[in-house]
C-alpha cells in the first residue's frame, strides 16, 4: 500500500505539474496571436465549440425500420461513465443536432432560443446538464482550448494617470482577446494574419462597457498607439465551470417578488459608486448577471416558460441580436448557446398568448418525448437497480423489464389495426419480428400516431416504485416482478399527476396485461429449463428436418433400425408444427420456408442448427418439454409430500433456471411455485 507521501507526489505529478501549467496559460497578445495563427479553431463561436465538441466522442450509424439513424455517443455521458445518458432518443437527439449544425455554420439558428419540450421525466434536463458538463470538460482539453483577457498596470484614475494607482482589471465578461481589435478594421487583420483560413472565421461583438471604457482611456492616454494599449493586455486561458461561474449560466424561476431582470443582465455595486462617482461607470457596475457570465458557453433556462413576461423579453434581443440591456448601459454583445427547457402546459401558454409572438418566432422547438422502445426504457432502471449496485436484496429476472414494460404501454396509442395488440405493437417498436408486419408497416405504425410518447407513466414513477419494492419487505432475500408491480398498481390512487379515473382504470387494465406476458414468459423459461437436455433437442431436431426434406422433396426416409425406406413421419412433424400454431393449411409454407433457410445458409458456408431459425427452437423445446414433462410433476410442489427421486429432478430444473436464466436460488424456487400452481389449476396441461 502506497504511502501517503507517495500519493500525494503523483496526484501533484498527475494533475498539477502537467496539467495545471497547461491550463493555466498566459501570454501577451502577440503571443496569442501566434497561437491562432497555429490553431484558428480557437475562434470559434460557442455553437460551433458546442457542436463539434459533442461530435468528438465519434457517432455510430445504424437502420432503424429502413431509415437512417445517427447514435452520438455523446449521450450515452461517457463523461462520468454513463451517470446521465440519454437512451433511446436518437430520432429526437439528431433534429437537436441538425439544429446545432446550422447554429455552427451561421444558417441562422444561432439566432434562436433552443427550446426542449416534452413531459417531464422525459430527460429535457438531462440533456441540458450533460451539454454544460460536457463543455466544461471540452476546454480543459487542448483541441477546446479558448482565451479571455485581462487589463494590466491601468490607472485607476485616468485624468492624472501619471500620479494615479495601478490595478489590474479582468474582463467581466470573458470576452475574446481579438475584440480590442476594432471591428471596423477587423475583417482586414484576420485577413492578413490568417490568409484564406480567414474565410472560415468569424468574430462577432465588440467589447463589453468595462473594457470598452479602458480601452478608450488607453487609447487617449497612448495618443493612439494601438502597440502601446496592447501591451497593457493580457492573454489568458479559461475553463469552462458552472460553479466557477464561468461560460456556464443556469437560471431558474423564483418568487416574482424576490427576483428581477439584473439576476440576467448584472446590477449596479452600490459600494464603489462613492468610488467612481457615478452610478454609469462601468466600474461600479457588477457584469454579473446569468448572461453575463455564460458568454463564451452555454445559458440553461430551468422550465423556461414558467418565467415572468419581463425575463422573456430579454430572451428576445439576445437570441435574435445577441445583445443584452444591462442597466444605465448600451447593449451588450453576447456569444453564447441558448436552451431551455419546458413541459407541455407552459408551451400551450406560449401558443395561446398573443403577446408572446416574437418569442415565438424566435423558438426552435425540439420534443423529447418519453422511450417508446422497450429495451431503452430497460437501461434507464437497470443503470440504477441491479445485482452489482443493490446489496443485500437479489434482484428476480424480468422485473425491471416487466416494469419498464407496462411504462411504454401506457405511452402508446393503440394501434389502428384490428388484429394487431397494443403488447404486439410494443414488441414490433422493440425491432422484434411478428408474421405479416414489415419494417414498412413499423414505420406506418409510428406516422399514425398524433401524441405517442408525450402522455403516459413517466421513469421518475417506476424508480419510485422500484425503490419501494426493494425497502419494503426487508425479511424477503428477493424482489419480484409482482411485488413491484403491485406498487406499481396500488400507486396509481395517489398519483399527483393522474386525477382521471378512466385513465387509471386503463393503466390499471395494463398492469394485468403485463401480468399476463410476465406469466408467459415464466411458463417458457420453466419449459425450456426441463427440456433443455442438448442431446435430446438435437435428435428431435435431426429427425424433424430428414422428414422435412423428405417431404418436400418427395422422397422416403430410410428408418436407422430396418433400414427400409418409409413415408415421411407426418404425426411427428405436426405435433412439433403444432407447438407454434402452425395451421394444417399452412404446413407445407412452412416446411418449404425451412428448407429455404437452410439453403440460403449453406450458399453463406454456414450450418443450419435447432436454434438457428427462432420458431423452430421454441417448437423443438415444447415438444421435448411435452415429452419429457411426464418424468418431472411439478404439480407436487405445490402439495407436501414430494418423493426423492421427483426432488432431484426438480433440482436439476432449478439448477438450469439458475445456470440459464439468471435467476438465484430463491427465486428460482418462487418461479417453479408460480408456475406449479399455474398447473395445478389446469390453466397449462401439465
Amino acid at each position: 500500500m502506497a504511502s501517503t507521501n507517495q500519493l500525494l507526489d503523483s496526484i501533484q505529478k498527475k494533475y498539477f505539474d502537467t496539467e495545471f501549467q497547461a491550463l493555466t496559460w498566459t501570454g501577451t497578445f502577440e503571443e496569442y496571436l501566434g497561437l491562432v495563427k497555429k490553431n484558428p479553431q480557437i475562434l470559434r463561436t460557442s455553437y460551433q465549440r458546442l457542436y463539434d465538441m459533442i461530435l468528438s466522442f465519434g457517432v455510430e450509424e445504424y437502420e432503424d425500420s429502413r431509415k437512417k439513424m445517427i447514435h452520438y455517443n455523446f449521450f450515452d455521458d461517457p463523461i462520468e461513465d454513463g451517470k446521465d445518458a440519454v437512451y433511446g432518443l436518437d430520432a429526437y437527439l439528431m433534429k437537436l443536432m441538425y439544429a446545432l449544425k446550422s447554429a455552427a455554420y451561421r444558417y441562422g439558428t444561432e439566432k434562436r432560443v433552443l427550446l426542449l419540450h416534452g413531459p417531464v421525466g422525459s430527460s429535457k434536463s438531462t440533456i441540458a446538464r450533460l451539454m454544460k458538463k460536457g463543455l466544461e470538460r471540452y476546454s480543459r482539453t487542448d483541441e477546446g482550448a479558448l482565451y479571455t483577457f485581462e487589463w494590466m498596470n491601468v490607472p485607476k484614475f485616468f485624468d492624472d494617470p501619471e500620479n494615479s494607482p495601478l490595478e489590474n482589471i479582468t474582463c467581466p465578461m470573458h470576452e475574446e482577446p481579438l475584440h480590442v481589435i476594432p471591428q471596423g478594421i477587423r475583417d482586414e487583420f484576420l485577413k492578413d494574419l490568417l490568409g484564406d483560413k480567414a474565410a472560415d472565421i468569424y468574430i462577432e461583438g465588440a467589447l463589453c462597457p468595462s473594457c470598452r471604457q479602458i480601452y478608450s482611456n488607453l487609447v487617449k492616454m497612448h495618443k493612439g498607439n494601438l502597440r502601446k494599449v496592447l501591451e497593457h493586455v493580457k492573454v489568458k486561458r479559461i475553463l469552462l465551470s458552472e460553479k466557477d461561474r464561468v461560460g456556464i449560466g443556469t437560471f431558474q424561476p423564483k418568487d416574482e417578488k424576490n427576483q428581477d431582470s439584473t439576476e440576467l443582465t448584472g446590477d449596479i455595486n452600490y459600494r464603489k459608486i462613492a468610488e467612481y462617482g457615478s452610478d454609469s461607470d462601468p466600474r461600479a457596475f457588477n457584469f454579473d448577471g446569468e448572461f453575463n457570465i455564460a458568454n463564451r458557453g452555454v445559458i440553461e433556462f430551468i422550465e423556461m416558460l414558467k418565467l415572468d413576461v419581463a425575463f422573456l423579453y430579454d430572451l428576445l434581443s439576445a437570441s435574435q441580436e445577441h445583445k443584452i440591456k444591462p442597466k444605465k448601459f448600451p447593449q451588450t454583445d453576447i456569444d453564447e448557446v441558448i436552451i431551455g427547457h419546458t413541459n407541455e402546459p407552459e408551451y400551450r401558454k406560449l401558443q395561446n398568448n398573443e403577446f408572446m409572438e416574437a418569442l415565438r418566432d424566435r423558438t426552435v422547438k425540439i420534443d423529447i418525448p418519453y422511450i417508446t422502445r422497450l429495451t431503452e426504457e430497460i437501461k434507464i432502471y437497470k443503470k440504477d437497480y441491479n445485482n452489482k449496485k443493490i446489496r443485500g436484496k437479489f434482484i428476480a429476472p424480468h422485473t425491471i423489464e416487466m416494469a419498464a414494460m407496462w411504462a411504454v404501454l401506457t405511452r402508446l396509442e393503440e394501434p389502428k389495426k384490428a388484429n394487431l395488440t397494443l403488447v404486439q405493437k410494443l414488441k414490433l417498436y422493440d425491432g422484434k419480428s411478428i408474421p405479416g408486419y414489415t419494417e414498412d408497416n413499423v414505420r406506418e405504425l409510428r406516422k399514425e400516431t398524433r401524441r405517442e410518447g408525450l402522455e403516459g407513466i413517466s421513469p421518475r414513477y417506476i424508480q419510485d416504485k422500484i425503490s419501494n419494492a426493494i425497502v419494503k419487505f426487508p425479511e424477503e432475500p428477493t424482489v419480484n416482478p409482482f411485488m413491484v408491480m403491485n406498487e406499481l398498481e396500488s400507486g396509481l390512487d395517489h398519483h399527483s399527476l393522474i386525477t382521471n379515473e378512466d385513465l387509471k382504470k386503463r393503466y390499471r387494465e395494463l398492469i394485468q396485461v403485463v401480468k399476463k406476458e410476465y406469466t408467459e414468459v415464466v411458463k417458457n423459461e420453466v419449459q425450456r429449463a426441463i427440456s433443455a437436455d442438448e442431446d435430446g433437442i438435437k435428435r428431435l431436431f435431426t429427425n424433424y428436418i430428414d422428414n422435412v426434406k423428405a417431404y418436400v422433396q418427395k422422397e422416403k426416409v430410410k428408418n436407422k433400425y430396418t433400414g427400409e425406406d418409409e413415408e415421411p413421419n407426418e404425426k411427428l412433424m405436426r405435433s412439433i408444427e403444432e407447438k407454434i400454431d402452425i395451421p394444417e393449411s399452412r404446413k407445407e409454407d412452412f416446411r418449404r420456408e425451412i428448407m429455404n433457410y437452410i439453403g440460403a445458409l449453406s450458399l453463406e458456408d454456414k450450418k443450419f442448427t435447432w436454434d438457428s431459425n427462432d420458431r423452430l427452437a421454441k417448437a423443438l423445446e415444447l415438444k421435448l418439454f411435452e415429452d419429457q414433462k411426464d418424468s418431472i410433476k411439478l404439480s407436487s410442489l405445490v402439495s407436501s409430500v414430494m418423493d426423492k427421486e421427483t426432488q432431484e429432478k426438480i433440482d436439476i430444473v432449478k439448477a438450469r433456471l439458475i445456470k440459464n436464466f439468471g435467476y438465484d436460488d430463491a427465486s428460482a424456487t418462487d418461479v417453479l411455485n408460480y408456475v406449479a400452481s399455474i398447473f395445478a389449476r389446469g390453466d397449462i396441461q401439465e
